[in-house]
């Protein structure tokens, strides 16, 4: 169980989504929730590769090393 607080204007729009999509309001915030941390996941993946690749070649090298240019 979590409880948060929200502004009333916050929770005016969660309601109005969950009644479109004909749900409630604890599925619309954690279905909300789930893709924030799946976001935030994808972000520290992506500074990780960015990170391991400091160094390597740029797409150019890349493309000649394999030949593929001509």
């Amino acid at each position: 169980m979590f409880a948060i607080r929200l502004e009333k204007e916050l929770e005016e729009q969660i309601d109005l989504l969950a009644k479109v999509k004909q749900s409630n309001r604890s599925a619309v915030v954690r279905e909300a929730v789930l893709r924030y941390l799946e976001d935030n996941e994808d972000l520290e993946l992506a500074r990780q590769a960015l990170a391991e690749t400091k160094g390597g070649k740029s797409l150019r090298e890349v493309r000649r090393d394999l030949g593929l240019d001509g």
